[in-house]
């Protein structure tokens, strides 16, 4: 989960890693927005997320994450099937590591490696995405705003969340619904 901080714009932080990579684009009154364009929004978004230790904010860390980002996006079209290309783009990124599980005198352990220390917030990116799917694919979502690009994984008692933010995409859908019925 991500611990949002002040210098960062996006209008929903908090999701699971994999959505808060898909996150990084979104759409508001200025237009289509994207965080990560260079180097400055990587850095607010490894710091978002908490990588900021793990991974460098450098422009092979950016190229791998937008790779990752291509994979994620056309993954979530059908979380449930995704396609051949989905597969292939995603499986391209994990590729590039693997959890290494050792006992040690705490317990059990398992570490991420990669073969780039650049890759390492695209896998973990692609690794979280696989545990999102397993844990429940149907909870991986789209905004029902058309109009809204975010993503969310629902969490919600009754399974289901429609909106990425109440606060925004639902709230607006209410007042479009109620300003509808008011001129009938």
């Amino acid at each position: 989960m991500s611990s949002a901080t002040a210098d960062d714009p996006r209008p929903l932080v908090g999701e699971p890693l994999s959505i808060e990579l898909l996150n990084t684009r979104w759409i508001d009154n200025n237009g289509p927005q994207d965080l990560l364009d260079g180097l400055p929004g990587l850095a607010v978004w490894l710091l978002s997320v908490g990588l900021e230790q793990r991974c460098d904010a450098d422009a092979a860390t950016l190229r791998h994450l937008l790779h990752a980002r291509e994979a994620l996006t056309a993954a979530v079209a059908d979380p449930a099937a995704p396609s051949e290309q989905a597969r292939n783009l995603l499986n391209d990124v994990l590729a590039h590591g693997r959890l290494r599980r050792a006992l040690t005198a705490d317990g059990p352990t398992a570490t991420a490696e990669t073969d780039d220390p650049a890759r390492l917030a695209a896998w973990l990116t692609a690794d979280d995405y696989l545990r999102l799917l397993a844990e429940d694919p149907t909870r991986i979502r789209p905004c029902a705003n058309p109009a809204c690009v975010l993503h969310f994984f629902d969490t919600s008692q009754n399974r289901r969340r429609r909106w990425c933010s109440m606060a925004a995409c639902g709230n607006r859908a209410k007042a479009a619904r109620h300003y509808a019925r008011a001129r009938t």
